[in-house]
């Protein structure tokens, strides 16, 4: 029978940087879930403060992620699945740009400016779900990677399953980042940053995929995703993952699926202020039909 694991919020569970020496706070079944907490991304619980004060240079310069998970039997060069379950926000949030925040009070499924003046519709959502990369030593959580990170796409609310490259036994996924909502692009470098009250992943391996870079599944559509510091590499990436995605789905030839490509997939700008820029291509459902 699967198991849910739940990983506490402590020091001890909270890391700010990706690195294979991090040892796993749990180790899980392919099929098992683990639910958590999540610190906003500048490590704060509370509106008021940080959640702790004895953060390490380097090593908790980036996002508090919670982990690392190990998966029994994930390989490097396997695929990992992740399914969101539960993305659920606490009640505030902040936007920078400039010198001032732009603070949120979050209810529900509605964001609402602290002085009442705008509100936004939430889709939470994970800024980052991502493995260590095989080289050693510390890397930063801020750009995403082949193996994930920090995507920062506002697709992966709960219900979507994220597939993910491996690149190191035992998977050691990793993830926080609370986004309450986001726009594509993230253009001042932050969505509605928000501590997340309840977080849920069920975790499983995909032997039949090889993946050039990360996918996605919603209820809505495909998505495919490519990350480069150049904006039309990562581009390409995300079209040519799109590519392979649909010759697989849909048993086309790679011209084939490249014409069908150019009248019903769309592609994206997923955020451009994480060093490595995204794109994620879209294929609705129903956008293409046998």
């Amino acid at each position: 029978m699967p198991t849910t694991h739940v990983i506490p919020l402590d020091r001890e569970t909270i890391h700010g940087h990706f690195s294979t020496d991090l040892a796993p706070v749990v180790t899980v079944d392919p099929g098992d879930s683990v639910t958590f907490q999540a610190l906003a991304a500048f490590w704060h619980w509370d509106a008021g403060g940080r959640w702790l004060d004895d953060l390490q240079p380097v090593l908790d310069d980036g996002h508090p992620l919670t982990g690392p998970i190990a998966v029994r039997g994930a390989r490097a060069g396997g695929t990992l699945e992740v399914r969101i379950d539960v993305v659920r926000p606490r009640n505030w949030g902040v936007t920078f740009a400039g010198e001032r925040p732009l603070e949120w009070q979050l209810d529900g499924a509605i964001g609402v400016t602290a002085d009442g003046a705008q509100s936004v519709a939430l889709a939470p959502f994970l800024g980052v779900i991502g493995m260590p990369p095989p080289e050693p030593g510390v890397h930063s959580t801020t750009p995403p990677r082949r193996f994930g990170g920090n995507v920062d796409c506002k697709e992966l609310t709960a219900g979507a399953t994220l597939l993910l490259p491996i690149g190191v036994d035992g998977a050691l996924l990793s993830a926080g980042d609370g986004h309450a909502a986001q726009g594509d692009g993230e253009v001042s470098g932050t969505a509605i940053e928000c501590p997340l009250d309840e977080v849920r992943l069920t975790l499983g391996l995909r032997p039949d995929l090889d993946l050039r870079m990360p996918v996605a599944r919603t209820d809505s559509a495909w998505i495919a995703l490519g990350f480069d510091h150049d904006l039309d590499v990562a581009a390409d990436m995300a079209l040519e993952t799109m590519l392979d995605l649909m010759q697989r789905e849909h048993g086309l030839g790679r011209e084939r699926a490249l014409a069908l490509a150019s009248v019903c997939v769309d592609l994206r700008v997923t955020q451009v202020v994480n060093e490595a820029k995204g794109v994620h291509a879209v294929l609705r459902h129903d956008a293409l039909t046998a």
